[in-house]
């Protein structure tokens, strides 16, 4: 089959997704392969999509002052606390959310969302899910480890740190998995900040050597050189998009923009390999920004935006946080970011229900895909406390 039928078979099973739903709302409906992965994150309490989530907020403003952003974040943060703690479990979903709500604790100066956490981590008794944890079962340890940067508890890193001493010595993902440990681009938010706050927790340099050596694999894997961005995973490299354009799903991309923020804190100034980290947000975030759109945000496809024509806001809330770290700590230029950033806040904040529900969220998955615009899930939420925290702090001055 040649490479122009190959595209245009894509397109056609495209439009065929696109039934006459799509010209009275203006956006596909999900297929039923899509729509089965939503009722399953909806049976799982990651969040849900209702046809009618009432009406967009009309209280909130896009001013990025410290009073404004604090507001947004509180009225978001209250919502999806409330909607979700009965719900808290280790998977990966919730342990993003559990990252947004230590930073909007921080931020807002609100110990509830804090005490939250730690009631949920001695639940839990500080263990991760699984045995060997990937990625996404470790991320949990983040919130552990923020947790005891405030307690000084040792007992909270025992079973942790003796988890991440079995996982050292691994070359691959687990014993007879011959894929390495971060094979998919998501594992950069997922995994690395647990190894780089764990160096910082111990002063023991085997924990950000595992983590330098390992993102460095999962980059001379999946980065795209040409285009600065990552291929969600090895099996996407050679896929395309309707148009023919390379897939980059913009979620994917903002797990890396939110891993680079969060560990870049913890690369100590004179290590050999910060420049690397640092050249990454820099690339990352100039393509990102000449992909924004006119609304101030991104689209589920970001070289196909109008295959998928609904904003998405966790990827969206994942590069804000992105580049206002960037922006904060001298390392992105903020004459040429903060207009950015600032646009895509606005953006973001037209997505906010009256409620505090934060919609057009896609569902779990590996790929661009079609959602309604109430869709709403606990790790793009998890973004949006991120990304509100960031902001907090750049509009009292940032941290340089």
């Amino acid at each position: 089959m040649t490479t122009t039928l190959r595209l245009s078979l894509l397109a056609a099973s495209v439009a065929l997704a696109l039934p006459a739903f799509a010209q009275t709302t203006g956006y596909p409906q999900p297929t039923p392969a899509m729509q089965a992965i939503i009722d399953k994150d909806i049976s799982r309490h990651f969040g849900d999509a209702p046809a009618d989530a009432g009406p967009l907020a009309s209280d909130l403003s896009p001013e990025l002052t410290p009073a404004a952003i604090d507001k947004a974040l509180r009225k978001v943060a209250d919502w999806q606390l409330a909607r979700s703690q009965p719900y808290f479990s280790r998977i990966w979903t919730e342990s993003v959310m559990y990252t947004g709500f230590m930073a909007a604790s921080e931020a807002t100066g609100d110990t509830r969302y804090r005490d939250a956490m730690l009631a949920m981590a001695r639940h839990y008794d500080f263990q991760e899910r699984d045995r060997l944890p990937n990625a996404d079962d470790l991320s949990i340890a983040q919130t552990y480890l923020d947790l005891y940067f405030q307690e000084k508890n040792p007992g909270m890193l025992r079973l942790t740190k003796a988890e991440m001493d079995d996982l050292l010595p691994l070359a691959t993902l687990k014993p007879n998995d011959p894929r390495i440990p971060w094979w998919w681009c998501d594992a950069l938010f997922m995994a690395p900040p647990v190894w780089a706050k764990m160096f910082k927790v111990t002063g023991e340099r085997k924990y950000l050597d595992y983590m330098h050596l390992n993102w460095k694999r999962t980059y001379d894997l999946l980065y795209d050189k040409e285009e600065h961005l990552y291929a969600r995973d090895a099996s996407y490299k050679d896929k395309r998009e309707a148009n023919g354009r390379k897939i980059f799903w913009s979620r994917g991309e903002g797990w890396v923009m939110g891993g680079l923020a969060r560990v870049l804190d913890y690369v100590p100034a004179d290590d050999p390999q910060r420049g690397f980290y640092v050249q990454q947000l820099r690339e990352m975030s100039e393509k990102l920004a000449s992909l924004q759109g006119a609304d101030g945000l991104w689209h589920a496809g970001l070289l196909d935006p109008k295959t998928y024509p609904l904003p998405e806001v966790s990827g969206s809330a994942l590069f804000v946080y992105g580049m206002a770290y960037g922006v904060n700590h001298g390392l992105l230029d903020g004459a040429k970011y903060r207009p950015v950033i600032a646009k895509a806040w606005a953006g973001i904040l037209k997505n906010v229900y009256a409620d505090g529900r934060v919609g057009n969220i896609q569902q779990t998955g590996a790929e661009p895909a079609f959602y309604r615009p109430t869709s709403s899930y606990d790790y793009g939420v998890g973004g949006f406390m991120l990304a509100a925290a960031e902001l907090k702090r750049m509009a009292h001055g940032g941290v340089r």
